[in-house]
């Protein structure tokens, strides 16, 4: 095994190591995990575009993440039962004041970490969403991502033949792609037959079906922050795990399998 491919293996490990068991406990301390997640994601985006953090506008984008995040009506019981989508509104209020202060910042500047925390406050909330429903749907979710992966990074490495987005992601085909939904279909029905409960409110057969949109939607949210990193000349999104690169290129899948899986009821 060569230097570059034991760090890797390594840091995914220790990254395993502490998610995991967050993910299995769950409670406060696992919702405080992803919400700071969301703001590194955040972070990553802003630095991408070449945008500093440590300003106001910066700070409010990634607190915006924050509380988009996390289920806050379940701990500031005054709030709304939608109090996490409120306090993210307030904060993008402030956002676009910001506007009036800066004479040189305008309202197209504002779009941007506004529409970053957007894109990630909402995916790791349905996360949160997800594991409160209970783990099992979040594993679930992971092992379709992970096979969808894997089965069109091994499928597309052998039979790979045509291009899926040539411009955005020139390694990946699209015999890879079938490949991955293929391997996603069977590990849902694996999962499925010694956990038949994740498949509630709907059946057995139905959320076959619904596994092959999930790896859809994984491949598609990869394909995007694909097209984010190559738009502003970057190849990874951060450094937040050696060797792995950041928050986005780990959670870039997940961001768009999650919110999909709530649109369809599974939690």
């Amino acid at each position: 095994m060569d230097k570059d491919l034991q760090k890797r293996v390594i840091f995914a490990g220790l990254a395993l190591a502490i998610f995991i068991p967050l993910l299995l406990a769950g409670g406060i301390l696992f919702q405080i995990g992803v919400g700071l997640l969301a703001m590194l994601g955040v972070h990553e985006l802003l630095r991408m575009k070449r945008l500093s953090s440590v300003t106001i506008e910066g700070v409010l984008a990634m607190l915006a993440a924050f509380v988009l995040t996390l289920p806050l009506e379940n701990y500031l019981t005054f709030l709304p039962s939608n109090g996490n989508t409120v306090a993210y509104s307030l904060i993008v209020f402030l956002l676009l004041g910001s506007i009036v202060f800066g004479k040189t910042y305008t309202f197209d500047d504002v779009v941007y970490p506004i529409a970053t925390s957007f894109y990630v406050g909402t995916g790791f909330h349905a996360l949160i969403a997800a594991r409160l429903a209970g783990v099992d749907k979040v594993l679930l979710a992971l092992l379709i991502v992970w096979a969808t992966d894997s089965g069109a990074y091994l499928v597309g490495r052998k039979f790979g033949r045509r291009k899926l987005a040539p411009s955005v992601s020139p390694n990946k085909t699209l015999e890879g792609s079938l490949g991955g939904i293929v391997s996603a279909f069977l590990v849902t029905l694996v999962f499925l037959i010694f956990d038949r409960t994740v498949a509630s409110p709907h059946g057995f057969l139905t959320v076959l079906v619904f596994s092959i949109f999930f790896s859809i939607a994984g491949q598609f949210g990869d394909l995007v922050e694909s097209s984010i990193k190559r738009h502003y000349g970057v190849k990874d999104s951060g450094k937040f795990i050696p060797g792995h690169g950041g928050v986005l290129d780990r959670f870039d899948s997940m961001l768009f399998v999650f919110p999909l899986m709530h649109f369809l009821g599974l939690f």
